[in-house]
């Protein structure tokens, strides 16, 4: 009689391998498609991650159902250093977002970001020239200024200061608190030649729809704050899928173990 556990991971696997096809072909389009830095950065890992996706799942059936021993355990030794690099990653994420937080201004609806008060890992990473290049031709791809500006182009000077900005747009779309330019739309700011500035930004702040904040340290931390909650989001699904992971190779190893009785047994007789 056929075991259960092989049964059960040969089931996991199927729908593994015939959820990884749509994200094959995700990547294959997005290879054909790709104009921008973005778009030819996300293709790569999409289409890497459909084919291991494949190559496992594969593993995982044909060693459970036709009782291949040497393939399972190749899928478990696979699967185990899995868990052990999401363990890593999980434990990694947290810690390095641990640190920054943006700054509540008052009489204002948004905050402020200040690039130090991040992780030196993360600051590491955006302080590199050419990592900033690919970064801010992704935001100027996205449009995340010029919808920001489409947005509230009609606000008043009090209005515009009322508004909830994520981090994104207050650290690229507009200039630092500390410049206190003169409002005239959401992207378009006089300077004040009569204050001086101790704060870089405000001597790196251009009218230029292509120009802005992009170059400035507050659209570096605006960029931290938002990859900081979008990790810590991975990083809890990360936890969920470990417990799926660790009971899917607690099972492949009871599957394992009976293709291994199984294997002996025949031989016996």
């Amino acid at each position: 009689m056929f075991r259960v556990s092989n049964n059960l991971v040969g089931i996991l696997n199927l729908v593994t391998f015939l959820l990884s096809i749509p994200i094959l072909v995700a990547g294959i389009w997005l290879s054909k498609q790709a104009d921008s830095e973005c778009e030819r950065w996300l293709e790569k890992p999409v289409i890497v991650l459909a084919v291991f996706l494949m190559l496992v799942s594969l593993a995982g059936l044909i060693g459970a159902c036709c009782k291949v021993s040497w393939l399972l355990w190749l899928y478990l030794l696979v699967m185990f250093l899995l868990i052990l690099l999401l363990t890593v990653f999980t434990i990694f994420a947290f810690v390095v977002t641990n640190k920054g937080a943006g700054e509540a201004l008052s009489d204002r609806g948004y905050k402020e970001y200040r690039l130090g008060d991040y992780s030196d890992w993360l600051q590491n990473r955006v302080s590199n020239t050419k990592n900033w290049n690919k970064i801010k031709s992704c935001l100027y791809d996205s449009k995340v200024c010029s919808s920001f500006a489409d947005n509230y182009l009609n606000d008043t000077v009090q209005e515009f200061y009322a508004e909830h900005l994520s981090s994104l747009q207050s650290g690229c779309c507009k200039p630092s608190n500390d410049c206190n330019f003169t409002y005239v739309k959401p992207t378009e700011w006089n300077k004040n030649v009569s204050v001086t500035n101790s704060n870089p930004d405000c001597s790196a702040w251009e009218n230029d729809p292509e120009v802005l904040c992009f170059n400035c340290e507050s659209c570096k931390a605006g960029l931290l704050d938002n990859i900081k909650s979008n990790w810590k989001k991975v990083a809890i699904v990360n936890v969920i899928f470990l417990v799926f992971l660790i009971v899917v190779y607690s099972v492949g190893c009871c599957a394992f173990r009976n293709n291994r009785k199984d294997n002996a047994y025949r031989n016996r007789y």
